[in-house]
This record gives C-alpha cells, structure tokens and sequence, in this order.
C-alpha cells in the first residue's frame, strides 16, 4: 500500500441532497481527471466513499467520508498542493461543505 488520504465531511444544513450527491460524484471522478504532471496519466491509485453510518455522538456531525490512495507523499502532495481538477473540485464543493476533517498516513507505519 502506498499514502492514503482520508477526508471526512459535514455538509451545509441546506445543501440538497442532489448537490450532496455531486459533490460526493465529483470527489469520487478525481481518480481519473487528476493527472501527473509529467505523464498526463491520472496517478490516484483508488479511492472510495461513502455515508457515514455509524451515527453517534463520536462521529462530530461527519456524514460522509472518503478514502484514496497515491503511490508517495510527493503525488499526495502535488493533488493538495497543485493539481488544477482537484481545486476545481474545492472552488465548486467550497459553497456545500461546512465543515472538513483530513487524516494522513501510511499503512503500517507507526
């Protein structure tokens, strides 16, 4: 396994479900409209999602979360950082997510 990339969000209590829905479809397309630099090839090795279904005080009003992966920290770091579709993605999802959490690491490795 490589560097994954686990982000978790809260939507707006007024966003619908159908912008949910996109936001969630758009997150999810990144892993082939997100390309290298260098080969124009996208370079996310996976990614899933989904609701959040373990509904309890714990969870910090997270109602949906996602999971990718990257072979290193330098292509994790060039999607965040960088690469044009994924802030396409954020200038779009900016108006529809409240609130956003991030966790980083590498299987394994403590």
């Amino acid at each position: 396994m490589g560097v994954m990339h686990v982000v978790m969000f809260s939507f707006k209590p007024l966003a619908t479900p159908e912008e949910v829905q996109e936001v969630c479809d758009k997150l999810l397309a990144l892993k082939d409209t997100c390309l290298h630099p260098e080969t124009n090839r996208p370079y996310m090795k996976n990614i899933t999602g989904g609701v959040n279904t373990h509904m309890s005080d714990a969870q910090d009003r997270v109602t949906h979360a996602f999971v990718s992966e990257f072979d290193s920290d330098e292509d994790r770091e060039y999607y965040l950082k960088t690469d044009p579709a994924y802030a396409a993605f954020w200038e779009g999802a900016k108006g529809i997510v409240e609130r956003t959490e991030v966790v980083g690491f590498m299987p394994g490795k403590f």
